[in-house]
C-alpha cells in the first residue's frame, strides 16, 4: 500500500494501456455504426424503421444491465476480471456479423456486444478514476471517452468505405476480429487491477457514504440524479443518431461513402472534443458544462429537421458532437466527485444503467414515430426532450465550481 500513488503522472503506463484498450472497445461498436441499417434493407429485406432499430434496442438494454452489474460486482470480483470477461463475450461477434443468415443473428451479436461494452467499458472507466485520484478526473474521463468514441468514428468510417468499395460483407467486419484479439490479449497479459488504489484514496476521502446507492444516483440526490437523467437523454440522442442518420441520409440521396463521413464525423468530434472538454470539467463549473452541452444538442437537433445539403449535415453533426463532448466526461467526473470511493463503482454502474437505457428508449421512440409520422418528427421530439433535460440541470443541480467544492470539503 505504501508504494501505491494516485495521479495521472504516477500511473501513466497503466493509464495509457487502459486508454488503448478502451479504443479497442469503442471500435467494436464502430463496426455496426454506418452499415448495419443498409444490411437490414438490402440483404434481409427489412423496411420498417422500428424493425431495423431493434438491434439498437437490444444493444442498449443489455449494455445498460451489464453496466449495472459491472459496477455492483467491481469491488467483489475485481475490475480486471470483469474487463477480461467483457472481451470473452466479444469473441463471436465479428464472426456472427460475417456469417449471419437472418436478422436474428444480428440481434444475438448485439446481445453479446452489449455485454462486451457494459463490462469492458465500465471497467476501464472505473479503473482510470481509481488511478488518477481527485485532481484530474475530468481530464482522465476525457481521455477515456476520446479513445472510445474516436475509435467508434474511425471504424465507422472505415467500414463505410470498405463496404462501398468491396461490398457490405464480409470485408468490413474483418476489422472486428483484429480488435477483439488485441483487446482480449492486452487485458489478460498487461492490465493490472486497481483495487489497492481505491483503498489508498479511502483514507483521504471527505465524502459520506450513500444510504441507497441505486435511488440516490437515480434521482434522490439532486446532483447525481440530474446527471443520470441527462445521461439517459444524451444517449436517447445517440440512439436516434445511430439508427436514423443513415436512413435519413439515404432517403435524401446520399451514397454510402457520404453516409459514412457524416455518421463518423459526429462521434469523431465527440471523441476528439473530449480531450479539451475533459480538462475543462476540472477547471470550470460542471453544472455549466452540462447545461450548455445539453442546450447545444437540443438546438442542433431542432435545426437538423431542415437540413438538406452535405454542408448542413457536416456542420450540424460537428456541433452535435461538440455538445456531447461537453457532457460526456463531465457526467462521469461529477459522479466520482459526489461519491465515496467505496460507492463509486456501483454509483457509476447505476448512472451507466440509466444512460445506456437511453439507446433502447431512443431507438423504440424514434423508430415508432418515424414509421407513424416521419423521421423529421422523431428528431424534433428528441430535440425537445433534450431541451427539457438541460432545464432540469439548470434548476436542480447545485451551483458549485471546483474551487468552492474543494473549500467546502476542506472545512468539513
Amino acid at each position: 500500500m505504501e508504494n501505491i500513488k494516485l495521479g495521472l503522472k504516477e500511473n501513466w503506463k497503466q493509464f495509457s494501456l487502459l486508454v488503448l484498450v478502451n479504443a479497442f472497445v469503442g471500435g467494436m461498436v464502430g463496426l455496426e455504426r454506418s452499415i448495419l441499417p443498409e444490411i437490414a434493407e438490402k440483404e434481409f429485406g427489412i423496411a420498417a424503421t422500428s424493425a431495423i432499430l431493434s438491434f439498437i434496442v437490444v444493444f442498449g438494454v443489455v449494455k445498460a444491465i451489464s453496466n449495472y452489474y459491472a459496477g455492483a460486482l467491481a469491488n467483489k470480483f475485481g475490475r480486471k476480471n470483469l474487463l477480461v470477461l467483457g472481451w470473452i463475450f466479444a469473441i463471436p461477434i465479428p464472426f456472427i456479423l460475417i456469417y449471419a443468415e437472418n436478422w436474428n443473428w444480428i440481434i444475438v451479436a448485439n446481445v453479446l456486444l452489449g455485454i462486451n461494452q457494459g463490462l469492458a467499458w465500465s471497467s476501464t472507466v472505473v479503473m482510470k478514476i481509481d488511478l488518477v485520484g481527485e485532481k484530474q478526473r475530468g481530464f482522465a474521463m476525457g481521455l477515456n471517452e476520446f479513445a472510445g468514441y474516436f475509435a467508434v468514428a474511425v471504424v465507422a468510417f472505415l467500414t463505410g468505405w470498405i463496404a462501398s468499395e468491396y461490398g457490405l460483407r464480409p470485408y468490413p467486419f474483418y476489422i472486428g476480429i483484429v480488435l477483439m484479439l488485441l483487446g482480449l490479449l492486452f487485458s489478460i497479459f498487461f492490465v493490472k487491477d486497481t483495487r489497492h488504489h481505491v483503498a489508498k484514496e479511502e483514507g483521504s476521502s471527505g465524502m459520506s457514504r450513500l444510504k441507497n446507492i441505486f435511488w440516490d444516483t437515480t434521482w434522490k440526490d439532486k446532483n447525481l440524479g440530474s446527471v443520470s437523467q441527462a445521461g439517459l437523454i444524451n444517449n436517447l440522442n445517440d440512439g436516434m443518431a445511430w439508427g436514423l442518420f443513415p436512413i435519413l441520409l439515404s432517403g435524401k440521396g446520399f451514397n454510402l461513402e457520404q453516409i459514412g463521413i457524416v455518421t463518423a464525423l459526429y462521434p469523431a468530434v465527440w471523441g476528439i472534443g473530449q480531450l479539451f472538454t475533459g480538462r475543462m470539467a476540472d477547471i470550470f463549473s460542471k453544472k455549466d458544462m452540462l447545461f450548455i452541452g445539453m442546450l447545444l444538442q437540443a438546438i442542433v437537433l431542432v435545426i437538423l429537421v431542415w437540413a438538406e445539403t452535405m454542408t448542413h449535415f457536416v456542420i450540424l453533426s460537428s456541433l452535435l458532437g461538440w455538445g456531447t463532448a461537453m457532457v460526456y466526461p463531465t457526467f462521469l467526473a461529477t459522479i466520482a466527485d459526489y461519491t465515496h470511493p467505496q460507492d463509486r463503482a456501483k454509483s457509476i454502474g447505476v448512472f451507466r444503467l440509466w444512460r445506456d437505457l437511453g439507446y433502447a428508449i431512443g431507438a423504440v421512440l424514434t423508430g415508432v414515430i418515424a414509421d407513424l409520422v416521419s423521421i423529421e418528427a422523431a428528431i424534433m421530439l428528441i430535440g425537445i426532450l433534450t431541451l427539457i433535460s438541460a432545464a432540469i440541470i439548470f434548476i436542480r443541480m447545485d451551483y458549485r465550481d471546483n474551487k468552492t467544492r474543494k473549500l467546502l470539503k476542506f472545512k468539513s
